[in-house]
């Protein structure tokens, strides 16, 4: 098969001299990380499926870490800086001046943050309500916590369905149990932008039915023109709920563990319980480059912002072209795409692995690895409505993504 040029393209800039970091790196440059992304499987295979982005570090970032190499910074974490420079953030990008300082803990990333505070506010055998399909550590984390994981399906257009929704906390406030809505927002994997107005059916309806909100915002800052991200905790009724962030994602620091947890205003005392030793688990190095990342990469967010819209924008050609069959929905966020691939019929007869199993590949997910050697996220994984879909990370540079998309098309004309 044959592979994108080994060479970089040539960087695009725009009249004022911006450069999207998604064409910065060589495919040669690319195989020389010693990530899960690029080792899971074999070399001639183009991985378009764990949430890691082919850009180098963002010029603010590696400077912090450089910091930290020549003055061996290297000790215990301390003070606020992080949870400052999000709620910076989150004033200039969102125009919420709702997220204080004093309302804040760091926690080693964003799921095991997520599991703490289920640990605060539930108990074993109470439930936790998703919109499937979803992030499939949704389910796995859950169950490992020892709660029930409770599905309110998406609607036709992938977005949340208030009556779906309203059922489910029914079902999972039944014999008294207390509950959680485990949102994510932007979700994870079908890139919508949850609305305001969708927000505040969500807390109207949590206050209605007993249930306390736990939003995962890693996906945040990526949001793309056309859409605006709206802050749970920044809607009315939202009080006693509680929000993640953490800039793994928008600024491709998986590797340096460390995330910030919000309560609302009602929920402070909650988080006030968190184990002290919770906080021993972020990276000091983490924190340090997260809040550089928050703090002084605006810039090369807007750049990477700017490429992914055009790798979108591209992907959506490249479907239509090479494969007519799938049904796609482009997405306001993130830099991941949902594939429903279910007109191969290849959905029926999956492994017995259940939900949040992410090494477990079946359907369109396992042909497109066997044969066009392009490595995706099985839908099947991520819950009720994923089977027969795949998860494409467009996180790339436009070259890789096209070869891809024509392996892809290949395997089904022959």
């Amino acid at each position: 098969m044959s592979e994108p040029g080994n060479q970089a393209s040539a960087a695009a800039a725009d009249g004022g001299g911006r450069t999207d970091p998604l064409v910065r790196l060589s495919l040669e440059e690319l195989r020389r990380r010693s990530s899960m992304k690029w080792h899971e499987h074999p070399a001639d295979v183009l991985p378009l499926w764990v949430a890691e982005m082919d850009v180098p570090l963002a010029p603010a970032v590696a400077e912090a870490l450089h910091r930290v190499a020549d003055l061996g910074d290297t000790g215990y974490p301390y003070g606020t800086a992080y949870a400052e420079a999000i709620s910076a953030f989150a004033a200039d990008r969102w125009g919420w001046d709702g997220l204080h300082v004093e309302r804040t803990t760091i926690v080693p990333d964003v799921m095991m943050g997520i599991v703490e505070i289920l640990r605060l506010i539930t108990d074993p055998g109470d439930a936790v309500v998703v919109c499937s399909p979803v992030y499939p550590p949704f389910y796995a984390f859950v169950a490992h916590s020892g709660r029930d994981v409770v599905e309110a399906p998406l609607g036709p257009r992938l977005r949340m369905d208030p009556d779906a929704l309203e059922e489910a906390f029914r079902q999972a406030r039944r014999r008294g149990r207390r509950a959680v809505f485990l949102m994510s927002n932007p979700h994870n994997p079908t890139g919508v932008v949850h609305t305001r107005a969708e927000l505040e059916t969500v807390a109207a309806l949590a206050r209605t039915h007993g249930v306390r909100v736990v939003s995962d915002e890693i996906h945040a800052p990526l949001v793309m023109a056309g859409a605006r991200f709206t802050p749970f905790l920044s809607v009315p009724g939202a009080e006693n709920g509680f929000a993640l962030l953490s800039a793994s994602k928008a600024w491709n620091l998986a590797g340096l563990k460390a995330a910030v947890a919000v309560a609302g205003t009602e929920a402070a005392d909650d988080l006030a319980r968190m184990p002290e030793e919770v906080g021993h688990g972020p990276s000091h190095v983490g924190i340090l480059t997260h809040t550089a990342a928050f703090r002084d990469a605006t810039g090369w967010l807007d750049d990477l912002l700017v490429g992914l819209a055009a790798n979108r924008t591209l992907l959506g050609s490249l479907i239509e072209e090479h494969l007519p069959y799938v049904r796609y929905i482009p997405p306001e966020g993130t830099y991941l795409a949902w594939l429903d691939c279910t007109a191969l019929g290849l959905h029926d007869g999956g492994p017995a692995a259940g939900p949040g199993v992410v090494s477990e590949l079946a359907g369109p997910a396992r042909m497109f690895l066997d044969d066009a050697r392009v490595a995706l996220s099985s839908g099947h994984v991520f819950g009720s409505g994923g089977a027969g879909c795949v998860r494409l990370n467009f996180g790339t540079s436009p070259d890789i993504l096209r070869e891809a998309l024509t392996r892809m098309g290949r395997v089904q004309r022959g």
